[in-house]
């Protein structure tokens, strides 16, 4: 017996709410850590480089996870996924506040990132996945607002480790209140991601709908020029607000001479801004095209970097500001121009995913040993060389078909 539309779209709406929840709690558990890096950073007497070769091990996890996480999804579903994500990054979250509070250990606190960057890996391509099926059957932009709620977890998780910091607490008990609390919610949140059935009812009449059948097995996805360039677009993005969430802390703090609490409000503030361009950047999606807001975006991203660097304390605040404008669309654009075929999703999603992470390989241990030389404000100029990068290749995010700006939206089917 076939399903009527109706109760798919009442559950894609569900969905839409639960990967809301999903993405905000992704970003408490992210943020949770990177509230405490200069906390850590002090506990354990590391220098920049030091630093940067430790959060190195959390970027190695999630490249790794990166390339299968897709095909993990497709077989296992993705709340099944993402339950396996939050499950590692609780474990890798905990052996950090453990290394750092009763071990005093680099090693260990390497350990805890491993394992925190694969668990996340997982449950990012996974609720990325979700939210681009809810976002193609929706038949409108919503991927950013999806990262929005990210960010809002961000914003809070980052308030949050301000008053820790604040206040002395230790690290230990602000992780474990962090997990509970994505341990709740989260449980709701997978159990009312879209069925199973739906997914593949909505990728198979996708699939009778193209235009052009697939002749014989596709091509791997690391061979598409476009799916490459997605990832370049998408390394760039993720280069600026990794660096951001890495180093504003510590850069505020070293650079301009500001307590440790100081430096986390700064980041809390790009937190804040790039939620702001997450909520307001859909509007200009659908209005403009992928194209032109990315470039406008990226270009806000390398001023505010600029202010940071070069400004004093007041405006190096607002330059955070206009950093986490720029820097709010890059990553869920990308990935959902890598989902515009629902047939290929999984596959190409992985690939932009990998390629995009490599910039956490890469970021932290060129940062630190720049930082090491230069000083950390000054090693950030390197965020504006990439942004120029990226903005080469940002017509390769250009609309395909399914989302067009300024389309109608789909009439509603009885």
């Amino acid at each position: 017996m076939t399903q009527t539309l109706a109760p798919d779209l009442t559950r894609v709406r569900t969905a839409r709410n639960a990967v809301f929840v999903v993405f905000a709690l992704a970003g408490v558990v992210f943020s949770s850590f990177a509230s405490r890096i200069a906390d850590s950073k002090a506990a354990l007497g590391l220098s920049a480089g030091q630093l940067g070769l430790t959060l190195f091990a959390a970027s190695c996890g999630s490249v790794l996870a990166l390339p299968f996480a897709g095909r993990v999804a497709d077989r296992m579903g993705a709340s099944r996924t993402v339950v396996a994500g939050m499950c590692v990054s609780a474990v890798g979250l905990v052996a950090v506040g453990l290394a750092v509070d009763v071990a005093r250990s680099r090693p260990l606190m390497a350990a805890g990132l491993f394992l925190l960057g694969m668990g996340v890996g997982l449950w990012d391509v996974a609720m990325n996945l979700e939210g681009a099926a809810v976002e193609r059957l929706l038949g409108r932009n919503v991927m950013p607002h999806f990262h929005a709620a990210f960010s809002g977890g961000t914003v809070v998780a980052a308030l949050v480790g301000s008053l820790m910091s604040w206040a002395g607490v230790s690290l230990v008990p602000h992780f474990l209140g962090a997990l509970a609390v994505a341990a709740v919610l989260g449980w709701w949140g997978v159990r009312a991601f879209l069925p199973r059935a739906v997914e593949e009812k909505t990728t198979e009449a996708d699939e009778q709908a193209a235009t052009v059948p697939a002749a014989g097995k596709p091509r791997s996805a690391w061979l598409e020029p476009r799916t490459l360039m997605i990832g370049m677009v998408v390394l760039a993005a993720a280069f600026t607000e990794g660096t951001a969430n890495d180093w504003i802390a510590v850069g505020f703090v070293e650079g301009h001479g500001l307590p440790a609490w100081a430096g986390v409000l700064a980041f809390a503030v790009f937190l804040s801004f790039m939620t702001l361009g997450r909520l307001l950047g859909t509007g200009m999606l659908d209005r403009y095209g992928r194209v032109p807001v990315l470039r406008a975006t990226f270009a806000l991203a390398a001023i505010g970097s600029i202010m940071v660097i070069f400004g004093n304390p007041v405006v190096a605040y607002a330059g955070t500001a206009v950093w986490g404008i720029g820097a709010s669309l890059g990553f869920p654009v990308g990935m959902s121009a890598s989902a515009d075929d629902p047939a290929r999703a999984g596959a190409r999603m992985s690939v932009v995913a990998t390629i995009g992470y490599t910039a956490f390989i890469g970021g932290p241990p060129l940062l630190g040993f720049l930082g090491d030389h230069f000083t950390v404000l000054k090693a950030l100029l390197v965020v504006t060389a990439m942004v120029f990068l990226g903005m080469l290749v940002i017509p390769a995010t250009r609309e395909s078909g399914t989302l067009v700006p300024g389309a109608p939206e789909p009439a509603g089917t009885e």
